[in-house]
């Protein structure tokens, strides 16, 4: 039987990301033109990692300095998307192991300042985490947004390579 790889070792496997490519056909109707990177798992946990306390980012806002970083038009918001998942997943695994400093992902935000449901313990672990960091949370509908969140939204530092 095959080993289930834990969410750490999905985070570190970088499957030969980054890479910039050349945004081409039906790329271009979503992305323009240009060109596109397809960040490392790691590096989108690293972003993550540039949050400290009371500041938040967006998964747009991470798109925003891996494109810098890599000095493409754009980056991938599938992939950006995924390896936030599996950065706060990991983050969980290692905080379950006893270990205090982990990614701080509940202050990685959606689009328009949503919290993220997919995200460990869901969108009750996201209100307490981010309400004790000063956070006001926000229901419209079904869905959880912290109020006024471009007030603390950064763009996230990262180191050139």
């Amino acid at each position: 039987m095959a080993h289930k790889k834990s969410w750490r070792e999905k985070l570190a496997d970088d499957k030969g990301l980054p890479k910039v490519v050349k945004i081409t056909g039906k790329m271009s109707q979503r992305l323009g033109t240009g060109t596109v990177v397809v960040p490392a798992p790691l590096e989108v946990d690293a972003a993550m990692k540039a949050i400290r306390r009371g500041k938040l980012t967006t998964i747009d806002l991470i798109r925003n300095s891996l494109a810098k970083k890599h000095r493409a038009s754009v980056a991938c918001p599938m992939t950006t998307g995924i390896f936030a998942w599996i950065a706060s997943h990991a983050a969980n695994e290692s905080e379950e192991e006893g270990r205090k400093r982990i990614t701080p992902y509940w202050r990685t935000l959606k689009k328009d300042g949503e919290l993220n449901p997919k995200y460990p313990g869901g969108i009750t672990n996201l209100k307490r985490r981010l309400a004790a960091e000063g956070h006001a949370i926000v229901r419209r509908g079904k869905r959880y947004f912290v109020q006024n969140y471009e007030q603390a939204a950064i763009l996230p530092k990262l180191d050139s390579s």
